[in-house]
């Protein structure tokens, strides 16, 4: 008995220093993310003059991430977080750098590939969400995930309100001022992979299969549902995600061309996208543990109203107002951040170790198309019709997450 407490206790620190951690990676993999996509689309804007193509940018490393998210969740399955993680971060901060010398060279082709590339940063600082929930308790899921991703709040902020500075930084490089934020990313990917690489150690996900190896058959893991729940729950968590992405990236992605068409500066869009970027993370710790104490079910009403408030207000708001701009983004962030920590803890729930990091990877491949369309159809809703109608549109959508919940409730 007095191993057996041992054991747990051993266990709850191994925990509690892979939050830790992970947590640092998530500090610097926030700035990589943030600093790239708030300027993606003006930086296509400025080489081609044509906003209807500004979309682009999201898409490609949206559809980059799909790629990465799917290779970082085999690698994990078969060698372990440390090595999976630590690589895409690695990948993403290349991609950050192929987009500077695009930015020098203004060269389109070259800027897309790097792109695309970029977007495996993107990927690798959602999938390490996961990591936090190896060695976490049913009870500690959620919060394991809302900790990690608390703490990409302090980079994703820090990164939109740089925008300025590095662009001094690129100018005095003899740069165009949009390659700055990138060289910000370059590093912040690079230093993100390089503490995994080097702290994650043990492997949570390769201990977490070491315990359900060592287990007896009468002390397995038994899932607490059957094979037709998991299989719901599994639908269920992967939809949330999925309509909440959709939403957040296509008007998270219009947002600066919007405010460029009625005279906001670099100053005030860094703000707009740092207030979005830091509510998408920061009311995590308050988040988990709401979705471990109320459910899931209605964290994803939370998510489905707070998204439908920020769409229509984004698409009422007056062009001028910054202050409502903010706002809407905020909400935009807020409802994305209930959507995917109640999808991701179903998804927890509802798979074991043998499989998770795969099943992980998987969904996430389609939560990052579903982004890289969002990103794309967006721009090409604006041109041709208004970024209001975009916004009424992401209401409407997540409506939906609604109609969800009724069919949960009935398959109970």
């Amino acid at each position: 008995m007095a191993t057996q407490e041992m054991s747990r206790e051993a266990l709850q620190k191994l925990y509690k220093r892979v939050l830790v951690v992970v947590s640092i990676s998530q500090m610097f993999g926030g700035a990589g993310l943030a600093a790239g996509i708030s300027v993606g689309a003006l930086l296509v804007q400025q080489m081609t003059g044509d906003s209807s193509i500004s979309g682009v940018p999201t898409a490609l490393f949206t559809l980059g991430s799909a790629v990465t998210a799917y290779t970082v969740g085999k690698i994990s399955q078969k060698y372990g977080r440390r090595i999976g993680l630590s690589a895409g971060f690695f990948v993403g901060g290349i991609g950050a750098l192929g987009v500077i010398f695009a930015a020098i060279l203004n060269n389109l082709i070259l800027l897309f590939i790097a792109l695309f590339v970029y977007g495996a940063g993107t990927a690798t600082n959602l999938q390490a969400r996961y990591a936090g929930t190896d060695l976490a308790t049913k009870e500690q899921r959620a919060k394991a995930i809302s900790t990690t991703m608390v703490m990409t709040t302090f980079g994703a902020v820090a990164g939109p309100n740089l925008i300025s500075t590095m662009g001094n930084v690129a100018e005095s490089l003899h740069m165009p001022a949009l390659a700055g934020p990138f060289i910000l990313s370059m590093f912040a990917y690079l230093l993100a992979g390089l503490t995994l690489f080097l702290m994650l150690r043990p492997d949570p996900l390769q201990i977490a299969k070491q315990l359900e190896q060592n287990q007896s058959s009468s002390q397995a893991m038994v899932m607490d549902s059957s094979q037709a729940q998991r299989k719901d729950g599994i639908i269920v968590g992967a939809t949330v995600m999925i309509l909440t992405q959709v939403v957040m990236v296509a008007i998270m992605t219009m947002t600066p061309i919007h405010m460029t068409h009625h005279g906001h500066n670099l100053t005030s869009i860094g703000l707009v996208i740092g207030f979005h970027v830091g509510f998408m993370y920061f009311p995590s710790l308050i988040t988990g543990v709401l979705v471990d104490k109320f459910g899931r079910t209605v964290m994803i009403i939370g998510a489905a109203i707070t998204l439908v408030s920020a769409g229509l207000l984004a698409a009422y708001a007056p062009t001028d107002s910054l202050l409502l701009l903010i706002i809407a983004l905020a909400l935009l962030g807020l409802g994305w951040n209930f959507g995917l920590i109640s999808g991701t803890a179903l998804i927890v729930d509802h798979t074991t170790i043998a499989e998770r990091a795969k099943v992980q990877g998987t969904i996430d491949v389609f939560i990052a198309i579903s982004g890289a369309a969002a990103g794309l159809l967006s721009g090409l809703i604006v041109a041709k019709t208004s970024y209001g109608l975009l916004s009424i549109s992401g209401a409407l959508i997540s409506l939906t997450l609604l109609l969800l919940v009724g069919w949960i409730m009935k398959r109970r």
